[in-house]
């Protein structure tokens, strides 16, 4: 805990951000980090609560030791809160930024709607120890002549890397991109996380041994059988990309697009990579209409202000959630509540109880969404139809599973799928269908936050290690 009466005295403070009217004109991360002594102060907000429930099953999935690491920044003792952090969590200043923070809501002290602020302490934490120079490459002191392929960089796959090649196997990434994270690099806007924070991350991996393939497509342009063949283990950690289609008419319109490929070609700009083969879809000038209300659909709002739209209008079928949660009946677990993202704040309608009909168009290109309201089954309501201006449409509703055209065509009937069409493997090894061939992540699990991504390579990196060596003294 931090300070015997540290929650009695201290209100709760959370980072600040750029006006909106400033921060729409560039790319760049907008919220304004606490200083030292706001972080500690923060941190002595911790209380000595007898079940912490913000790392346990309904708070961290990482397991992140929450009342120690506070302790320990109140206590001025960061070096040592960073050791700690880092036991159970690779990548802390990729979750200080950018995970919803489940453990904030699970915060005994969220009763009151007051938590600490976690998410803050730890991404200062991250950070100090980069400035301080205590992150350094971690090298195995012996070798144990084993080679793991893992495939695809994201924070499933880099996290069992780092795990693996730590325990001392030679591992090998093998990513689809010229570059490594994955979605954390290609699907999140640089606004929420610069990508200079995995560059870093990828140069002290390779420090350690970690090699990198870049271009390299699994079932495309080199067979699964053929890594398998070649190394002693396998683990897929390549996502879970497929859009879930929104099932109605005028997709093929011209200005009608997903929102994944509109959010990379963006990064992709962003980070001087060329765009690829596919036309520009820009955002610049136009109305814009995104269909969904999670956390890609809001990326696609604030990524279209960026690029000067004149209009932004967020389709959610759900009906507006409640102010303010039921605390006594829904504590500690996640609420279902009305949350503003910044995003959104920056100009946004939001339209609730708005089923999308279909997508209509002239002369090929579309001009407008068909919505209708829905009832409490979320069935369209005969006679309350309308139209919204759209230039642009972006469809965001989530993901079905990973790419099917792959390593997935590639295995046949010989990997096993589940009922979602995610990769088959459990919690308690991560084995898949095939010999020597695990999955861990997004692609097994389906689409998930980042720090679940990273608890699930940890495990798999445990799971591997047993299977190489008969033991392991890597932590779930």
């Amino acid at each position: 805990m931090g300070k015997v009466t540290g929650f009695m005295e201290i209100d709760r403070q959370e980072q600040k951000y750029q006006p909106a009217s400033d921060r729409i004109r560039h790319f760049r991360e907008f919220t304004i980090p606490l200083n030292d002594q706001d972080v500690t102060n923060q941190a002595a907000r911790c209380m000595d609560c007898g079940i912490p429930f913000c790392h346990g099953p309904t708070g961290c999935p990482v397991n992140n030791q929450i009342p120690d690491w506070n302790d320990l920044v109140y206590q001025g003792d960061w070096d040592y809160a960073l050791k700690n952090l880092h036991s159970t969590n690779n990548f802390p200043e990729f979750t200080g930024r950018i995970c919803p923070a489940p453990c904030e809501e699970a915060c005994t002290l969220n009763l009151e709607d007051i938590p600490v602020n976690i998410k803050s302490v730890e991404q200062a934490i991250a950070d100090k120890g980069w400035e301080e120079g205590w992150i350094v490459p971690e090298l195995s002191a012996t070798k144990t002549g084993k080679a793991v392929a893992i495939i695809g960089s994201g924070p499933a796959g880099m996290a069992a890397a780092q795990q693996l090649a730590r325990a001392g196997h030679t591992v090998h990434v093998y990513e689809r991109e010229p570059k490594a994270g994955g979605l954390l690099r290609y699907g999140i806007p640089d606004f929420k996380m610069e990508k200079h924070y995995i560059d870093r991350r990828v140069k002290q991996m390779e420090a350690e041994g970690v090699t990198f393939h870049y271009g390299v497509n699994v079932g495309v342009t080199v067979a699964l059988e053929e890594l398998a063949e070649r190394h002693d283990a396998v683990i897929l950690c390549a996502g879970a990309e497929r859009p879930r289609d929104p099932g109605v008419s005028g997709m093929e319109l011209e200005g009608c697009h997903w929102a994944m490929p509109y959010l990379v070609q963006q990064n992709r700009r962003v980070g001087g990579e060329p765009e690829g083969d596919e036309a520009p879809i820009w955002a610049g000038g136009k109305h814009v209409v995104v269909i969904g209300g999670g956390d890609t659909a809001s990326d696609c709002v604030g990524t279209a202000f960026r690029q000067g739209a004149l209009s932004v209008t967020q389709l959610d079928i759900r009906p507006i959630p409640p102010l303010k949660e039921d605390k006594l009946a829904i504590w500690p677990y996640w609420p279902t509540k009305f949350r503003t993202s910044s995003s959104q704040a920056e100009g946004a309608e939001r339209e609730f109880s708005a089923a999308t009909l279909a997508l209509v168009g002239e002369d090929g290109k579309v001009t407008g969404v068909k919505c209708a309201r829905v009832d409490e089954k979320r069935r369209p309501i005969e006679g309350t139809e309308f139209i919204l201006r759209a230039d642009l449409v972006l469809a965001a509703i989530g993901f079905s599973g990973p790419l099917l055209e792959t390593y997935i065509a590639e295995a046949g009937d010989k990997l096993e799928l589940d009922g979602r069409t995610n990769v088959k493997a459990n919690t308690d090894d991560y084995k898949t269908s095939l010999d020597k061939v695990y999955a861990a992540g997004d692609v097994r699990k389906g689409q998930s936050l980042v720090v679940w991504a990273i608890r699930e390579g940890r495990q798999a990196a445990r799971a591997v290690d047993e299977f190489l060596t008969g033991s392991t003294d890597l932590p779930r």
